[in-house]
């Protein structure tokens, strides 16, 4: 079978590579679909903290069940389906009080471990859940969705409540959509004004930054909120600089939610933590919960994911998708293969 491989930052390949065989408990998928997430990108360009080569890149898909054993969760060979691709120890800390998400020895398919790119592959039969009739392409999308859903979740966000995400990638977009569902009023910076216009106009928000300069970004937080400053601010990006506007744009007693990687250190006034009395939540990866909430969510038809899809490639053109989208990311936003 085919795989793709980033052997080093900059250079993506096809390789020939034995077919995986299903341990017991495993389940044999074909891949259908993958979304090339942001740290996909970041392996390609050599700046995601968690990259290491060669490997095979790719965390969000969707698969069609080739093989699968005697389960509980009434899988089925020919049913398509999408998985949770957090792999924890059960042995840490975390994972003793549940928090499996948060594991310390956590292993991501693309990241600490090799990905989903590639026509087959074989996935623990737990981590496997039913796409419940949805669509491939869409089902590829429910992963991003969770990570974003999750870090929203963290700051119980409520009705009214003013949201500013920093970061119109597909993460920030989805926290936006994810902020939206729960009823509060969201706003979303970035320093691409096409994106910034595609977020709010595909998905109907409250408004758009542009983050160009600082004076800028000061003004229209004042405008926004009448001086008043965000009741949640989430940094999608992973960049120190976002990071800072996350904490100046939140409101005295606000919350500050992390979900961007970034490599890079931020030297800030963290007394502006107790002068606020801010509470910062790290959002790290999903849970089970969130994978099935999500599916019924958009099989409700209350989300359009497949909105968030800008360009699509056949397997074949992986390297060309890597380029495009590492030279014109102020314009694509989910870039998906189609294996």
């Amino acid at each position: 079978m085919k795989s793709i491989i980033i052997n080093q930052p900059g250079r993506v390949e096809i390789h020939e590579v034995e077919k995986p065989v299903p341990k017991e408990g495993e389940a044999l998928l074909k891949v259908l679909y993958g979304g090339i997430c942001g740290s996909d990108l970041g392996t390609y360009r050599g700046t995601f903290a968690y990259a290491s080569y060669p490997r095979i890149p790719g965390h969000e898909f969707s698969a069609e069940i080739i093989e699968i054993g005697a389960n509980h969760q009434g899988l089925k060979t020919g049913m398509i389906v999408t998985c949770n691709p957090y792999f924890n120890c059960g042995k840490c800390y975390s994972c003793e009080r549940g928090l499996v998400n948060c594991c310390t020895s956590n292993e991501t398919l693309g990241a600490q471990r090799d990905g989903a790119f590639s026509e087959y592959i074989t996935m623990p039969i737990e981590r496997i859940y039913d796409g419940k009739g949805l669509p491939a392409k869409t089902l590829a999308l429910i992963e991003p969705f969770c990570i974003s859903y999750h870090g929203v979740s963290r700051a119980n966000v409520q009705k009214e409540d003013k949201v500013l995400v920093i970061g119109a990638g597909t993460i920030g977009v989805l926290a936006a959509v994810s902020a939206r569902a729960l009823g509060a009023k969201v706003y979303i910076a970035d320093i691409a004004k096409g994106k910034i216009e595609y977020a709010v106009n595909t998905f109907e928000l409250a408004g758009g930054i542009l983050n160009d300069t600082a004076e800028n970004f000061t003004r229209k937080i004042a405008e926004c909120t009448e001086g008043k400053g965000f009741d949640v601010t989430i940094e999608a990006v992973g960049l120190p600089s976002t990071f800072q506007n996350c904490i100046d744009a939140v409101a005295f007693g606000g919350k500050v939610i992390q979900i961007g990687v970034g490599k890079k250190n931020l030297d800030f006034d963290f007394t502006l933590l107790q002068k606020k009395e801010l509470n910062v939540f790290g959002s790290r990866n999903a849970l089970k919960k969130d994978f099935l909430a999500l599916i019924d969510l958009v099989k409700s038809g209350k989300v359009d994911l497949e909105k968030i899809i800008t360009n699509t490639y056949k397997m074949e053109d992986a390297a060309k998708a890597f380029d495009d989208f590492d030279k014109n990311a102020a314009s694509m936003l989910k870039v998906v293969l189609k294996f």
